[in-house]
C-alpha cells in the first residue's frame, strides 16, 4: 500500500466523507485510484490520437 493510497483514506474518513454512501473509506480510496489511473489512460490515448506522442 502506498503512502498516497493510505493518506487518501485518512482523509476521506477525518472528514467523514464516506458516511453518505456507507461505503468503507478504504473502498472509496481505492474506487478513487481507478478514477484517476482511468483518467490517466484516457490522456493518453487523447494524446496518441493527436499525434503528440
Amino acid at each position: 500500500m502506498d503512502d498516497f493510497y493510505k493518506e487518501l483514506e485518512v482523509l476521506i474518513n477525518k472528514y467523514s466523507k464516506e458516511t453518505a454512501s456507507n461505503t468503507p473509506d478504504w473502498i472509496l480510496a481505492q474506487y478513487m485510484l481507478s478514477c484517476l489511473s482511468a483518467f490517466e489512460a484516457a490522456v493518453q490515448e487523447r494524446e496518441v490520437w493527436y499525434g503528440r506522442i
